[in-house]
């Protein structure tokens, strides 16, 4: 029955839901003119469709899976896809894993292939087990299929995801030949790991690079601190002719937001407008954020009312601005109309709004949030919350209430904590607290400049003038200076210009010597006259 056999796996490759499946199914089961060879052929396109479809049932598959006496190759590749595949909505391990079907397929004696180690390597990055991950690189080696390109980029992938850089470089170095893949998971690796210059070497260098590559390093300085060169790759992006995304506009926003360039910002707000590319809900709350940071709140405003969907990010984002502009009040009107809606706060929403009680010194609203955050939406205080909760109380002066809220943290308070606790000191004078708490910080990071100067300037205020020149003298000896020396930024005809102690950019600095120079004449020429 050929044809009975070939017009069912033509209705299985054309199913579209588990409802059909079901049926194809039972007819497979009862009907008496299939022979074993048959139901097993249809049984594979049956499993194939239960894990490969987005309509399909990894549970279903597993039953169908049991009932294949000696599967093949194809089957097994089948379920060990599905089964690495099948996490991203969060669901837990089952028995029946990819890991465990592997040792299942060696038991029978069947030798994997090509297809079959990618998905085991997925399975490796998604528990982040890097050790069962190196078995895995280990046997397929064994099996001769150490240089293949996909299973390498499944290596970068896996050694990358679990922080071991020196591992996914061995690998991308060895690599005989490289597709963009490849380039891509290595400077994502770089950039995840924070090492932003060798990312940058890589991107310089990579041969072959596509709109996942461009957003990779655009995102990845923005967020690394170097806003001003994510905004720099965007325009080359344009120049090499490759089209931005959705995503790409995103982190440009995100870094003109940073660099407060209002006029890049506004620049890329009109290019997103002429570009024809879906303003969706992630655009609108990056372009909130990039007019709030950059100080047009009614702008910011304007497009938050506009957004036909706001999400917790979009609420959120519009009360981060309000706080960071100091408009307390209209942060805290905006979060009751959010509950009001039935929006559910995060973490992220309460560390906005005690940014906003610390800037205006609202202790009493400060207490109130901490207090909403736990006791009705059952929000575990993070590190965030508690050196907000504590820059509140120590800029107050409150600083027994300050230590008693740090005493019952149940996590080890870090520099952020108890630097809050620090500018308290500064900024009221308290020099015995403040003495304390910045050994213990200078203890804790003996090589952070800030904490030395913030010493110096308690001990000054309080006359102390020989304890702060030996602690400058300290800095010195053990030759700590700035990492990040100040800067200014101002933006002239859409242009970021930085200013710095360690320099900037020659041609610049020759103009503005010359208007000094000028300046200069021009003052003594006038100061001459009046003589």
């Amino acid at each position: 029955m050929a044809s009975l056999k070939n017009t069912i796996a033509r209705f299985l490759e054309e199913c579209r839901s588990m409802r059909e499946l079901k049926q194809l199914h039972s007819q497979i089961i009862t009907s008496p003119h299939f022979s074993e060879k048959d139901r097993y052929f249809l049984f594979s396109r049956l499993l194939f469709f239960c894990t490969v479809s987005h309509s399909g049932c990894l549970d279903y598959a597993t039953d169908v899976f049991r009932m294949i006496e000696n599967p093949n190759l194809f089957v097994y590749n089948a379920m060990i896809r599905a089964h690495a595949s099948k996490n991203s909505n969060g669901e837990a391990p089952s028995s029946c894993g990819a890991l465990i079907l592997y040792k299942q397929l060696l038991g029978r004696s069947i030798v994997p292939d090509c297809l079959t180690f990618p998905f085991l390597l997925k399975e490796c990055t998604r528990r982040l087990d890097c050790g069962t991950g190196r078995s895995v690189h280990g046997h397929a080696v064994k099996y001769g299929l150490g240089d293949d390109v996909f299973i390498q980029n499944s290596f970068i992938s896996l050694y990358c995801a679990c922080g071991s850089m020196d591992s996914a470089r061995r690998v991308f170095d060895e690599m005989s030949s490289r597709d963009v893949v490849s380039w891509n998971s290595i400077i994502i690796g770089c950039l995840r790991s924070g090492d932003l210059d060798s990312a940058l070497n890589l991107f310089r260098s990579a041969k072959k690079r596509n709109v996942i590559t461009w957003n990779s390093i655009i995102s990845g300085f923005a967020r690394g601190g170097r806003p001003k060169e994510a905004v720099e790759f965007f325009h080359e992006m344009q120049m090499a002719g490759d089209e931005p995304d959705k995503f790409t506009v995103a982190s440009v926003l995100s870094a003109c937001a940073s660099l407060g360039a209002i006029a890049q910002g506004k620049w890329v707000h009109l290019f997103l407008k002429r570009s024809g590319l879906e303003c969706d809900m992630a655009i609108q709350t990056a372009l909130v954020d990039m007019y709030g940071k950059c100080g047009l709140v009614e702008r910011a405003v304007e497009i938050f009312k506009e957004m036909p969907k706001k999400d917790i990010s979009a609420w959120t984002a519009m009360i981060s601005v309000f706080a960071l502009q100091g408009y307390v009040k209209e942060a805290f009107d905006l979060f009751t109309e959010m509950e009001a809606l039935g929006v559910r706060p995060n973490p992220v929403t309460f560390v906005g709004l005690l940014s906003a009680c610390a800037h205006s010194g609202s202790v009493e609203k400060g207490l109130w949030c901490f207090d909403l955050m736990k006791r009705v939406y059952s929000i575990e205080p993070q590190l965030q919350h508690y050196a907000c909760m504590v820059d509140i109380l120590s800029r107050a002066g409150f600083f027994e209430e300050a230590e008693r809220l740090i005493s019952n943290m149940p996590v080890e308070p870090d520099v952020f904590v108890w630097g809050a606790v620090l500018g308290g000191c500064q900024m009221h004078g308290n020099t015995e607290l403040g003495e304390k708490v910045a050994e213990y910080l200078i203890n804790l990071e003996p090589s952070n400049h800030a904490f030395y100067v913030t010493l110096c300037d308690i001990y000054a205020k309080a006359g102390r003038f020989d304890d702060a020149k030996r602690f400058r003298a300290l800095m010195n000896e053990k030759g700590i200076k700035k990492v990040f020396p100040g800067c200014s930024m101002i933006e002239i005809d859409g242009i970021v210009h930085e200013f710095s102690v360690r320099g900037s950019p020659e041609i610049l600095l020759e103009k503005l010597t010359c208007m000094l120079n000028y300046l200069s004449d021009a003052m003594k020429s006038e100061r001459t006259m009046l003589e």
